[in-house]
């Protein structure tokens, strides 16, 4: 035993260790603050920690070599081949270790797959009965044509989805992939369809030529291609072959229970003029200027064709988006008229399109505050058109408004089936989960909206709310700061302030709220009040709210803040006032059987 010990002090290796350890604990504290400074993630930290750890061992390797040649001096090349050897050990135990990624990135990609593990099914799954059409490439030599061949890709989707037991993908999902570098067998996996239809749309003059292929998704196999060169005004005819071929390719006569009743956007007079009106204008939406751009368009539509239905119901609903975007006083009356004339003249001239009664059904509970009504033409929109997700989201979000969290959830659920890159449906399954408690899961359908959206308005609002919900004061206000639109980062930054530490902070957030958006946004103010265990000033801005007829009050039933003061007579009282159900008075398992006839899909 002396001998060792002496053979110890003689390579000096008790020195080197405590070298060695102490310089290694001291650079770990600093590495912390150089790793917080710059933003480096945990797994370069993690990488120098273990390198420094691999490097003991190299250093007793190196220090008893070094005793025995009686020297304690490194050379250059030793130094460098010690460099080598500690990089190689870190990244040899990283690769080795639990993970390469960032916890928080792992956390989250469980979380998402948890909450899409009922609509997003690997190849094992995939129905064999399931298309998606990709978005014909415009091949006209003329950006502004775009229109046109979106316009007929959607015409196809709607036709096909008419197909009782095949599974269409959503037009929202589907142009995701426009110029996707994407093979066949990817597409097919992220959309979950066997199948693909894509081609390419020319139009020259008076002339069209439209090249279509179905393809075998899993392996790219041709299934079916045709080429049509057809004049345009035989546009609508060539639109039912291509439909009619295709559906034969995929066996779509061997389905059962025929088909639903058809639905169409055409213009019953064949107007092609018309047609092309009506498709700009769906083309345009989001912005106050682009809704009167597409307002245009579809009233030169309906000059066209006095009797086109479609784009009456799409002017509606164009109107009501005016309406709830925050206009106010006269253009606000103005627009709810322009909204009721424009889907009463749809249901009048065609009362079986779903289209147009899903129109009414967003004015009756956007304007009217008829949730009753709403409820009604909600269901038959859906009962005209089973497979339309349009009719689904909309029923599912007046659920949602009523009160009934599980099954909005379900109907969000029900879309992302067949349209899994839909941010609005991620948006507003995030919602619902928020509103129920589900605040992981909420967190993780929020972060997916965004990913798919990433210039979305609300989607800071809403993850701030989640902060807010849990308690972390820094991390709303933080997220509400990062909000796009002014009104609602205005409304996100005062939510975060109440729960913050700087009274006099919170206060002023909440007077640049009134200040800006006293008649705009009074239901956001109560909202504020309602945080500050203020009920006295929330039943007052409530009332306001109802005054301006403030279609934030949709959301009262589902609404965290303001649900805390449900059994609050004046809560009840104001139920009414709304024409919406007391808390508890709704009745679920009707509402339940609905979204069960739907699930059809």
């Amino acid at each position: 035993m002396e001998e060792f010990f002496a053979r110890l002090k003689e390579h000096k290796l008790v020195q080197w260790t405590l070298g060695y350890v102490a310089v290694s604990f001291a650079l770990i504290p600093v590495l912390d603050i150089i790793a917080s400074r710059f933003g480096w993630s945990q797994t370069a930290v993690r990488c120098i920690i273990i390198a420094l750890a691999t490097g003991f061992f190299v250093m007793l390797v190196v220090a008893w070599y070094h005793g025995e040649r009686g020297a304690q001096r490194i050379t250059r090349t030793e130094h460098a081949i010690l460099a080598v050897l500690l990089v190689l050990g870190g990244l040899t135990m990283w690769r080795i270790g639990p993970s390469a990624a960032r916890p928080d990135v792992v956390n989250a990609g469980v979380a998402i797959h948890k909450i899409t593990a009922s609509h997003a099914a690997p190849n094992a799954s995939i129905d064999a009965k399931s298309v998606a059409v990709l978005p014909l490439v415009n091949e006209s030599g003329d950006k502004t044509q775009q229109y046109f061949s979106d316009g007929l890709s959607e015409d196809l989707i709607t036709a096909l989805s008419q197909f009782a037991g095949l599974k269409v993908i959503s037009r929202n999902s589907a142009f995701q992939f426009r110029d996707s570098k994407d093979d066949s067998r990817t597409i097919g996996t992220k959309l979950g369809v066997a199948h693909l239809l894509e081609g390419s749309v020319q139009r020259i003059g008076d002339e069209v030529r439209i090249n279509a292929e179905l393809v075998n998704a899993a392996d790219g196999s041709t299934l079916w291609s045709q080429r049509y060169d057809r004049p345009y005004k035989d546009l609508f005819k060539l639109q039912d072959n291509i439909t009619a071929a295709v559906a034969n390719a995929l066996k779509a006569k061997l389905l059962e229970g025929g088909g639903a009743v058809a639905q169409s956007d055409r213009p019953p007079s064949g107007n092609l003029d018309a047609y092309t009106a009506f498709l700009r204008a769906r083309s345009s939406a989001g912005a106050s200027a682009r809704l009167h751009q597409a307002i245009d368009e579809l009233n030169e539509a309906v000059r066209l064709d006095p009797r086109y239905a479609a784009a009456y119901a799409e002017l509606s609903l164009k109107w009501t988006a005016l309406y709830r975007g925050g206009l106010s006083g006269d253009a606000a009356q103005q627009a709810a008229a322009n909204a009721h004339a424009a889907v009463n003249t749809a249901l009048a001239l065609d009362p079986d399109l779903a289209a147009a009664h899903l129109a009414r059904s967003f004015v009756l509970s956007s304007i009217d505050f008829d949730w009753n009504g709403a409820e009604a033409e909600a269901r038959r929109a859906l009962q005209l058109a089973p497979g339309d997700i349009s009719a689904i989201a909309g029923l599912g979000n007046l659920l949602g408004g009523l009160g009934h969290q599980e099954q909005a959830i379900e109907a969000m659920h029900q879309v992302l089936k067949n349209d899994p890159r839909n941010a609005a449906a991620w948006h507003w399954l995030g919602d619902y989960l928020s509103s129920s408690g589900h605040l992981d899961e909420a967190e993780q359908a929020t972060r997916r909206q965004m990913e798919l959206a990433p210039n979305g308005r609300y989607s800071y609002v809403q993850l701030a709310v989640i902060a807010v919900l849990r308690g972390d004061a820094r991390s709303a206000l933080a997220l509400a700061k990062q909000e796009l639109s002014p009104p609602e980062r205005r409304f996100a930054v005062a939510l975060a302030r109440q729960i913050g530490t700087d009274p006099a902070a919170a206060d002023a957030a909440l007077k640049n709220l009134i200040d800006a958006d006293a008649d705009t946004g009074p239901y956001q103010i109560a909202d504020v009040y309602a945080l500050r265990k203020d009920p006295d000033n929330m039943f007052k801005w409530l009332d306001h709210a109802w005054a301006v007829r403030d279609a934030g009050i949709s959301d009262l039933l589902r609404d965290p803040f303001l649900r805390r003061y449900r059994n609050d007579p004046r809560f009840a009282a104001f139920c009414r006032k709304a024409g919406l159900p007391a808390p508890g008075s709704t009745s679920a398992p009707a509402q339940a059987s609905m979204l069960a006839r739907s699930q059809t899909l």
